[in-house]
């Protein structure tokens, strides 16, 4: 039977977006994203939880000197004229952090844009969050893992956590700070997508991302879905995502963008207007190519959960590291990957999700295990 993704002609860019967005943003010279890990203190104790947090600060951590320098690398990735990448400060719960307030001024006054992924616990208090506002920070993530206090603290692993998230996301509609919801997607949370999509649309927020689990951490104690379970469920995504009164997106499953393009593509739009539409701006975004990850110890790896060390803050330059390091220049490659993703006439846009590849197979550069179309050339 035909894929009925299959676009009606070959799709991969001659320039390779992978690379180069349509605006100029070359991938090669700076990622657009850089994800600070602040500290792995956290008051939750997620199921799902990356960093595998903990109650108080590791020792280690980087000192507000080494903060600020790293803030002054980052000044490094752009030249005259050239756009600096944007700063989501995460955790653990950067909340956690004595001297958010001065790193976040410091950030700002370098011209560099901050974002916060704040944890869901008494500290987000209604002041804090209209703080954030007066501080300058442009958008907050907040995750909500379901429809109800059932499904979402039996993730979060304390009660309660359903109602504050709630309160929270509506207090920041309150403060006019945009905010982006993260759903965990595994085999077990996935049925509750559709009921946790109505309950968002009564709410604010500009975006909605569907974080694919990625078996590392304490979330290796949960189960990814299938592959064809997860291609249902992004497809069930993009049909929502036509009329819901925010962007619906997905993390570390980028062959959502494969059922975008092909969309497109059998609509009669040609590749150059496929990459010009609004919809490709996060085309070629993953682990290792558009973004960068900074552990609360200076270590540098392709994404967070990609947790492959390139090297320490502390001893090189990110802007060397990301630039040069061989594992950070082979994952913007897309012509060196492996089996179907190296084949795929998708991969310029999508790429899979390297972080995925490497839980499963070891090795970053193999396919996505989670995607089950099959390229062209493979059959």
């Amino acid at each position: 039977m035909p894929d009925p993704t299959a676009a009606p002609h070959p799709v991969r860019p001659a320039s390779g977006i992978g690379s180069v967005r349509p605006d100029g943003w070359a991938y090669n010279r700076a990622p657009m994203i850089v994800y600070w890990e602040l500290t792995n203190a956290c008051g939750l104790a997620c199921r799902h939880c990356r960093a595998t947090a903990m109650p108080e600060p590791m020792p280690g951590e980087l000192s507000t000197t080494q903060a600020i320098a790293l803030l002054d690398d980052i000044l490094g990735f752009a030249g005259p004229g050239e756009a600096l990448p944007h700063l989501v400060m995460t955790g653990g719960d950067p909340l956690r952090r004595h001297d958010l307030a001065r790193l976040i001024a410091a950030a700002t006054e370098r011209g560099i844009g901050v974002s916060l992924a704040p944890a869901v616990t008494p500290l987000l208090s209604r002041e804090r969050i209209f703080w954030m506002k007066e501080v300058g920070v442009q958008a907050i993530s907040l995750s909500l893992d379901g429809s109800n206090a059932a499904y979402h603290d039996g993730v979060r692993m304390v009660p309660g956590t359903f109602d504050a998230t709630i309160e929270a996301l509506d207090t920041a509609a309150e403060a006019h700070l945009p905010v982006q919801v993260n759903t965990l997607v595994t085999a077990t949370t996935a049925a509750d997508l559709p009921a946790t999509f109505e309950l968002l649309t009564a709410h604010t927020l500009q975006q909605w991302s569907l974080f694919f689990l990625i078996s590392i951490g304490r979330g290796a104690e949960l189960t990814e879905l299938s592959p064809g379970d997860a291609e249902r469920t992004l497809r069930w995504a993009q049909g929502v995502g036509r009329g819901a009164p925010f962007r619906v997106r997905t993390t570390e499953a980028m062959h959502y963008r494969r059922l975008s393009a092909s969309a497109l593509l059998r609509a009669g739009k040609t590749r150059a207007e496929v990459e010009a539409h609004p919809m490709s701006r996060g085309f070629g975004v993953r682990d290792g190519n558009g973004i960068v990850f900074v552990s609360n110890l200076g270590q540098v790896t392709p994404s967070g959960f990609l947790p492959l060390s390139v090297g320490n803050v502390n001893e090189r330059s990110l802007v060397d590291l990301y630039r040069n390091d061989p594992l950070m220049c082979s994952l913007r490659d897309p012509d060196g990957f492996k089996g179907r993703c190296g084949a795929c006439e998708y991969r310029d846009w999508c790429g899979g999700s390297r972080a995925r590849a490497y839980a499963w197979t070891g090795d970053p550069l193999e396919s996505d295990p989670l995607c089950p179309y099959q390229p062209r050339s493979a059959t």
